[in-house]
């Protein structure tokens, strides 16, 4: 990938190969990934690698993200892959909540032991939950989760957001019911004020998804100020993603 004359290793996601989905519409899945990124750079939190949408791939049009990586290579000299989870998510036996650690889930693994989903009281991976809110982030696993090079927390994978339906589903829901930290309230205004008057963000957002999804999106934000609290998880759908990585 080459941007702003800086070349580095990136992500190609062609909308040829996307797969036909029955909940979002075809051939979608690349703007998704790029509204996320507008989005994300809207906010100011850096949970998106810069993402666009390119012409010119080998197989077609499709999204092109900025490789996270920890700057190491292999023997081959390829990047390596960052850990996932990111050291913030995690799976442990019960009743083991670290000190620091929020407790999300008790399930079983596949060898039928008793496990929990826990997370990092992260003030990163909070903002990251927050932005999936917005997003309405279908998919948002601890392997979504990766540490850049700075030590910095990334997302990646945001194909299923911004359906008209809640869809949100994440392992992030530690902080379920509790109150939205002050200044990411303030940010959280600031994007309403630009989503409701149709600022530059809503424009770059209009140009990737349908008028009715825009507006969906700018309803989130406002229940999000309104409410000032991380939502609940939903009793009729299934909202956190299992396996979780």
């Amino acid at each position: 990938m080459t941007l702003d004359g800086v070349e580095a290793p990136c992500v190609y996601k062609p909308v040829a190969g996307e797969r036909p989905l029955w909940d979002f519409p075809s051939h979608t899945l690349a703007r998704r990934e790029a509204a996320s990124y507008v989005l994300s750079a809207a906010l100011g939190w850096d949970v998106v690698p810069p993402t666009v949408l390119r012409e010119d791939g080998p197989f077609g049009p499709g999204s092109v993200q900025w490789w996270v990586g920890t700057g190491e290579v292999d023997e081959d000299g390829d990047p390596l892959v960052p850990e996932p989870g990111a050291g913030v998510v995690d799976i442990l036996p019960p009743p083991a909540v670290p000190d620091g650690w929020l407790h999300v889930l008790r399930s079983q693994n596949y060898e039928g032991s008793t496990v929990s989903l826990v997370h990092a009281d992260d003030p990163a991976l909070r903002r990251m939950a927050v932005f999936d809110v917005v997003a309405n982030n279908a998919d948002r696993k601890g392997g979504h989760i990766l540490r850049d090079r700075s030590g910095g927390l990334r997302g990646v994978d945001h194909g299923l957001t911004f359906n008209l339906e809640e869809k949100l589903r994440t392992v992030l829901w530690g902080w379920a019911g509790k109150r939205l930290p002050g200044d990411v309230v303030e940010v959280l205004r600031g994007l309403c004020t630009d989503l409701s008057r149709q600022g530059e963000v809503h424009e770059e957002l209009s140009r990737l998804l349908s008028r009715a999804e825009v507006s969906r999106t700018a309803a989130r934000v406002n229940r999000l100020v309104e409410s000032g609290r991380h939502p609940r998880p939903g009793a009729s759908r299934h909202p956190i993603p299992w396996p979780p990585f």
